[in-house]
């Protein structure tokens, strides 16, 4: 058994020429050593260049019939001790910063909203959405851009953003910010303090009939059963019935933005800002998504139906358009036009010894017929004598050419109006208008023009009137119902094509 072990270093330090290619040389010395052992040999060789940039170690190992062999190559820096150095780690990461908005869990969130409320689709994705760190949750301003915070998308669960999103669209749409203005300039309403109850107000509509069906309602949302109110009413019902107080004490925080109170904030955008819609934009949407709830019928709430209806017949000056009615019926051709001997006609020079009447323009008269009927309430009925005096003031203010006919079944008594400081509104019976419309025409003078102020569940004349006729319906919910006054099966036309009718109320 023989066993030969050698060992040698060659190190160059750069002061004479060698192999290394970079001017530098070596130096050799060799050291040999020998040993007998039986089976067994291991050599060794390392040879270390500190000139160089790495290192390279060689070892075999024979024992028997296994041969083992390793070779690795390390760099290393400029100086090298002669013994391998583990891999240089990968650099730490830059501290992360804040983190940014979820915008895929927010638009999921927006996805599922729109399955949910298929018919506010077009809203919620006519929305653009802008990353704000100043709002508490979500917010919109009145030209639809939707504020969010990044923390509140991250805290909270994708079916609890669907509702977030059906909510604040419903700002939007249901000109919260525009009904708001018109408040406070009405009541004299100023501050945040008064903007705040408005948006509370505001959440309150929105809030009683927006959940269910497959929307979640989010945790901490204002509900009119935390105030004490009842459901189902306008924002401006609302707010007649709350103030601030320790009720409201847990929504001081509530920030929908300008959207929902009208109030401008600091971080939103504004009128020149990137993205907003216009005004025509802006009806273009709510055009659309009242089509949408009209055409799928029984699939939205009461409130929706109702904003859809409205959105579609929007809520019309009715004074304005009566009195108009009433002025253009009295200042037509024809109407207050007679014959007059007061100025005699000048085609009466053409007809010796005769004097001919001049047709003259008098001051028209008017007869009011109002409905006192047991189907109009008390309420419209005082509304109607006010209606008298606006009509009044509508020919000139002249009282004495305005007669008022009260008529149930039956015509009363025709009242003239300078005549009576408390004009008695008999009935209570059943409705029969064209027995109103008989006493009217038989009066004297004859009127010029027929205003009938009715719920509009009457029989109508069969025939058109020798004058203009104006009608004034109150309103009623619905005027496809069978009405059963006197009889259950009778059904009342709609007022005749001749009459301009005007809703009242």
């Amino acid at each position: 058994m023989s066993a030969d072990t050698g060992e040698g270093a060659t190190t160059g330090e750069g002061a004479v020429a060698g192999d290394t290619g970079a001017g530098s040389g070596g130096t050799e010395a060799g050291t040999s050593t020998g040993a007998d052992t039986t089976n067994t040999g291991t050599s060794v060789r390392a040879t270390t260049a500190t000139g160089a940039t790495n290192t390279s170690v060689r070892a075999t190992t024979a024992t028997g019939a296994t041969n083992t062999s390793v070779r690795a190559t390390t760099p290393t820096g400029p100086a090298s001790t002669g013994v391998p150095t583990p891999p240089r780690s990968a650099p730490s990461p830059r501290a992360a910063g804040p983190r940014g908005l979820d915008f895929d869990k927010l638009y999921a969130a927006r996805l599922q909203a729109a399955r949910a409320r298929p018919y506010l689709a077009s809203a919620l994705f006519a929305l653009h959405v802008v990353e704000c760190r100043r709002v508490p949750t979500m917010g919109v301003d009145r030209y639809w851009r939707c504020y969010v915070s990044p923390g509140f998308v991250d805290r909270r669960p994708v079916e609890e953003l669907a509702g977030v999103w059906v909510h604040e669209v419903s700002h939007l749409l249901r000109d919260h910010h525009g009904r708001s203005d018109r408040v406070a300039k009405e009541r004299g309403l100023s501050g945040p303090g008064e903007r705040l109850r408005m948006n509370i107000a505001a959440d309150c509509e929105i809030n009683d009939d927006a959940f269910g069906d497959g929307l979640v309602k989010p945790e901490g949302v204002v509900d009119p059963a935390l105030l004490g109110l009842p459901e189902g009413q306008l924002m401006e019902d609302y707010l007649r019935r709350f103030q601030l107080g320790p009720r409201t004490g847990e929504f001081a925080w509530l920030d929908c933005g300008s959207g929902a109170d009208g109030l401008e904030r600091e971080w939103e955008l504004g009128a020149d800002g990137a993205h907003g819609l216009s005004e025509q934009e802006r009806d273009a949407v709510r055009f659309r998504v009242a089509q949408g709830i009209t055409g799928r019928p029984g699939s939205a709430s009461a409130g929706w139906k109702r904003w859809a209806e409205e959105a579609f017949h929007p809520p019309q000056p009715w004074r304005e358009l009566l009195g108009a009615a009433v002025r253009s019926a009295a200042s037509a051709p024809g109407a207050g036009e007679d014959y007059s001997y007061g100025r005699p006609s000048r085609r009466s020079a053409g007809v010796p010894g005769t004097v001919l009447p001049s047709l003259r323009r008098r001051p028209p008269h008017v007869s009011v017929i109002i409905d006192t009927s047991g189907s109009v309430s008390d309420a419209e009925l005082g509304s109607a004598l006010l209606e008298v005096a606006a009509i009044s003031r509508a020919v000139g203010g002249r009282r004495d050419l305005v007669t008022v006919v009260p008529c149930d079944a039956a015509a009363r008594i025709a009242h003239p109006l300078c005549k009576a400081e408390g004009i008695p509104l008999l009935g209570g019976g059943g409705t029969n208008l064209r027995a109103g419309f008989t006493r009217a025409l038989r009066s004297h003078p004859r009127p010029d023009v027929i205003v009938a102020l009715t719920d509009g569940q009457t029989p109508w004349p069969a025939s058109r009137p020798p004058c203009r006729t104006v009608v004034g319906l109150f309103p009623r919910h619905s005027r496809r119902t069978t009405w059963s006054e006197d009889d259950p099966d009778y059904v009342p036309r709609s007022p005749p094509a001749w009459a301009r009718v005007v809703e009242i109320g």
